[in-house]
């Protein structure tokens, strides 16, 4: 990392792009606004306070959503995102190149909605850097704060594994439902044309939000959630493939976890229709890789696929933010963030480049992304040392082929 980008990270920049950054990591064309959004899902099995019998209760959640805008006359760029950092209690600011409030730009609109889902624990905030980059790109982000799993209000490992694919799931209800009425969405979403993307546990819901049922196992299993809750999203449950939203039209799970702790059977993996892009750290210690990432990979047999290894690279692959300054003060605080072998801006702008390819392809159209995801003779839009300790599997046909 050179000097300029050392001291930028220090300032707790996530709009970073480091000169040897690969081609489409580079900002797009718009302007980007950001607002917060405050939801409440009504009636929602409460987990952590269902024990011998179901009960109830609402569901907050907030959102930071990134959209395409348009600036008045004098309007700087640039803005601060104030959250914590892993502690759940340290303040830390971000800065990024969004405008908080800015008007949306629906003149060039509807644009294709991507919903962003952290780890546990995590926050809105924790892939930030893709959500300014992807608005740019004519992209409507939409980045969940799920609750029971933020570093702020840390609780019971039970509820996130219910939860997780149910926040996605409501979150793109509540957009569908209100892109037709004043506000926010208005003329300015296409819920026709949308992706997921998710890392960690963000990764293990979005697995199951595009087909891939949980297994009988994990639904009776003691260490799981109470009353057999997960078997409303179990693979055996002809209701839950029912269920599955068929505008879902692409899929990234960064070292998504699950799968080596037998919450999916191989085969629930082939009803996935959904073309997925997989991203993981071959030493994966979480989640695992011949075990994780790389066993869903092989298991997807249905759809088009691809996996992108960072050799050596451990499980904060690509998806978190720079670790803020702050987190420096505390090993723990900072390995949350960092990689002992991968400097986290260039994987920012990695995953950058591949979900610019893999989003423009299958939510825009954008045939001429198909040469962005494949190995032949090197990877496109790399410099000539720039793929080291890069590999990248497809299988399945892509639209374009």
């Amino acid at each position: 990392m050179n000097t300029r980008t050392e001291t930028a990270t220090r300032q707790n920049r996530i709009d970073l792009v480091r000169p040897d950054a690969p081609e489409l990591a580079a900002p797009g064309p718009f302007s980007v606004g950001v607002q917060t959004l405050h939801w409440t899902d009504p009636r929602r099995a409460d987990v952590l306070n269902s024990i011998t019998e179901l009960v109830f209760a609402p569901r907050p959640l907030t959102l930071e959503v990134w959209y395409p805008a348009e600036l008045h006359a004098g309007q700087q760029k640039g803005t601060q995102y104030h959250t914590v950092i892993r502690d759940g209690k340290t303040p830390t600011t971000l800065h990024g190149q969004a405008v908080r409030n800015a008007r949306p730009l629906t003149e060039q609109g509807p644009y294709p909605l991507v919903v962003l889902s952290h780890g546990y624990p995590g926050n809105r905030y924790l892939m930030a850097h893709l959500g300014e980059n992807l608005a740019s790109k004519g992209y409507v982000v939409v980045s969940i704060d799920h609750t029971d799993s933020t570093y702020s209000d840390l609780s019971g490992f039970n509820s996130t594994l219910y939860n997780r694919p149910l926040d996605q799931q409501f979150v793109l209800q509540e957009i569908n439902d209100l892109k037709d009425q004043p506000g926010l969405f208005s003329g300015l979403v296409d819920t026709d044309r949308k992706a997921l993307i998710g890392y960690s546990m963000g990764g293990y819901g979005v697995l199951n939000s595009i087909g891939a049922g949980f297994s009988d196992a994990a639904v009776v299993s003691p260490e799981g959630p109470p009353l057999g809750l997960l078997q409303e999203r179990a693979h055996s449950n002809p209701e839950y493939h029912r269920a599955i939203d068929p505008r879902i039209r692409a899929a990234v799970a960064v070292a998504p976890w699950g799968m080596n702790y037998g919450l999916w059977q191989p085969e629930a993996f082939a009803d996935v229709k959904v073309p997925v892009f997989l991203m993981g750290g071959s030493r994966d210690e979480v989640a695992g890789y011949e075990t994780g990432v790389k066993a869903v990979f092989h298991c997807l047999t249905g759809t088009e696929r691809h996996l992108l290894t960072f050799e050596e690279a451990n499980h904060n692959v690509a998806a978190p933010i720079p670790a803020p300054f702050e987190a420096e003060a505390d090993p723990i605080d900072f390995k949350h963030y960092a990689d002992p072998v991968w400097d986290t801006v260039r994987m920012n702008n990695i995953m950058q480049h591949f979900v610019t390819a893999f989003l423009g392809l299958h939510l825009k159209g954008e045939t001429a992304m198909v040469a962005y995801l494949q190995d032949e003779n090197g990877l496109k839009g790399f410099t000539s040392n720039g793929r080291a300790g890069l590999k990248l599997e497809q299988s399945g046909r892509t639209p374009a082929e």
